[in-house]
């Protein structure tokens, strides 16, 4: 008997859906928009583009006057007990609206049949559905520090969760035995613990302590590993495969990366534009793709035994940084620093992308924004074509032109309020302000291949892809020696982001930029860097060309990330 059923599923967005969808997507502006500009104001999901409106009068639109096909249209599939099946396709596919909409769990209403544990979700109402819910369904949700409550306690979530459907409540030796149970190290002591003073691993740990806490028959894991370093990612699919198949719990595992989910699910399902354009066992599909769908997220996937693009000439020495040290204060009551770097140092010359790869925490994104003088710098010197560059509180504006940064986040690293064109041209008015904006802002614009069209729009309006773009062309748009490229692609569709790279080869070639490359992506790494910086603790623990560190790893740290990557 199957744990979970699905039939004929349909998901569609009513007129309170849909209002509470713009809401979500921070239309809060204005209850009327402007019927000739409704498009641009608007974004919606790729498969749900065909949406028009209902009722004009005069040039008002109301945001609850569009009407549309559905969402999701007639999928079907089954769960067996121990089975984990795996939703693929990029964002907008409908992914996340076909594992949450039975569960009245998001603004979509569901039609056909969905069956849980023999019992029909679809037209429940919202107590029923509650019921269902903490009796025989646990979620794992992408972003823990957020899914998790910060002024609880670890302790305080995991009784919270044991006793959604009426079960006793745990004592501390089986509350610690649910931490251990997910590989969390001294239970006991983490247990009097909040969110925000774990790692981000540990934090999905507690999420999926939580999840099954109650014994559920079906886990529902929305993006878990998306945000993780690749062994973290790797020890936390093992995790899951290990609980499924001890506990015998249905997985419904939703990705956009196609190749994350290969050792974990048992069978796949592509989705695109609201439909599945392909099903088959994990093993079948991925030797055999029939959709060009399909063949296309397997080929934009980063793999460490992908075939190497051609990558520009190195040229002069542009940067090089010596005994580079960070340390931040200790957390808490205890006295001291707990330090983040110790003792790094690294050179880069024109043209040549450098990559620093390693686990979460071991001090990535601290040495880069310490070397671009955008974050602390306890110790060392970091010289730029052999003149020393000052302290980050002495930087004048000459300096600040070497070096631009691209962030992770590309929605949340744009000013919502500001139009694209401002948004670009930002730098100019501190760096350059006697520049020709508009002429400079359609350059950046073409050279990130947007058209000049998109300066007037807002950044509520762009795909997660052209908010990226958007970023990329801030940053070039003062004609900088080198971009600092914090988790630039992280956040993206495999698709969208084998485009961006892409992107950011052409400008390396093109404009002879220097890029200094902070990711926990081998594979991206070697796709894009000439040399690969591995850290641990802190410390650089081995460097070289990016094709001999992933053939042949000298360091245990880097051994164990090539080993996660799939190496």
């Amino acid at each position: 008997m199957s744990v979970y059923t699905v039939e004929g599923l349909g998901v569609s967005i009513g007129h309170t859906g849909l209002e509470r969808r713009a809401l979500s997507l921070h239309y809060r502006h204005a209850e009327l928009v402007s019927a000739s500009t409704v498009q641009q104001t608007l974004t919606l999901p790729k498969f749900a583009q065909k949406w028009t409106l209902k009722q004009v009068q005069g040039d008002e639109v109301g945001v609850a006057d569009f009407v549309h096909d559905d969402l999701v249209r007639d999928l079907s599939f089954t769960i067996a007990p121990g089975e984990c099946v795996a939703l693929v396709g990029e964002s907008g596919s409908g992914k996340s609206l076909t594992a949450m909409t039975p569960f009245g769990l998001s603004a979509g209403t569901a039609s056909g049949s969905a069956r849980l544990c023999g019992a029909e979700l679809v037209g429940l109402n919202e107590a029923e559905l509650s019921k269902q819910r903490a009796a025989h369904v646990g979620f794992i949700f992408q972003q823990p520090l957020t899914a998790l409550t910060g002024h609880m306690s670890i302790a305080a979530h995991l009784i919270e969760a044991a006793t959604q459907a009426g079960g006793p409540r745990p004592s501390q030796t089986q509350l610690c035995a649910m931490l251990e149970a997910v590989g969390i190290p001294e239970p006991a002591a983490r247990l009097r613990q909040y969110p925000h003073q774990l790692s981000g691993g540990q934090r999905q740990r507690v999420m999926i302590a939580c999840a099954i806490a109650h014994g559920p028959k079906l886990l529902i894991a929305d993006e878990p590993t998306t945000a993780l370093d690749a062994s973290l990612k790797a020890g936390v699919m093992d995790l899951l495969n290990t609980l499924r198949r001890e506990r015998g719990m249905g997985v419904l595992l939703i990705s956009h990366d196609l190749e994350s989910v290969r050792c974990s699910a048992d069978r796949i399902i592509v989705m695109r534009d609201g439909k599945a354009v392909e099903a088959a066992p994990t093993a079948k599909l991925f030797a055999n793709p029939k959709a060009d769908y399909t063949k296309a997220l397997i080929a934009a996937s980063p793999r460490l035994d992908a075939e190497l693009p051609d990558r520009p000439p190195v040229g002069d020495l542009l940067l090089e940084a010596r005994g580079i040290s960070v340390s931040f204060p200790r957390p808490g009551w205890r006295a001291g620093k707990l330090k983040a770097v110790d003792d790094a140092g690294l050179v880069l010359h024109a043209g040549e992308a450098l990559a620093i790869v390693g686990e979460s925490g071991s001090g990535k994104s601290t040495l880069g924004r310490a070397i671009a003088r955008l974050g602390p710098c306890d110790a060392g010197t970091v010289d730029w074509q052999g003149s020393p560059l000052p302290r980050r509180e002495k930087m004048r504006t000459e300096h600040r032109r070497l070096i631009q940064p691209v962030f992770q986040d590309p929605v949340a690293s744009l000013d919502p309020r500001w139009s694209v064109g401002d948004i670009i041209a930002e730098p100019l008015n501190w760096l350059e302000p006697e520049a020709d904006r508009s002429a400079r802002v359609a350059e950046a614009l073409a050279d990130v291949e947007l058209d000049a069209d998109f300066a007037t729009r807002q950044p509520r309006t762009l795909s997660g892809g052209q908010a990226q773009r958007v970023a990329i062309a801030r940053a070039i748009v003062t004609r900088p020696a080198m971009l600092l490229l914090d988790e630039a692609t992280s956040a993206l569709d495999v698709l969208v982001a084998a485009q961006i790279v892409a992107l950011l080869g052409r400008l390396q070639r093109e404009r002879g930029l220097a890029m200094l490359a902070i990711t926990h992506d081998l594979a991206l790494a070697r796709m894009l860097c000439h040399r690969i910086a591995v850290m641990e603790a802190g410390r650089i623990v081995e460097l070289g060309l990016a094709e001999r560190i992933v053939a042949d790893p000298q360091h245990p740290a880097t051994q164990k990330l090539v080993a996660a990557s799939g190496g």
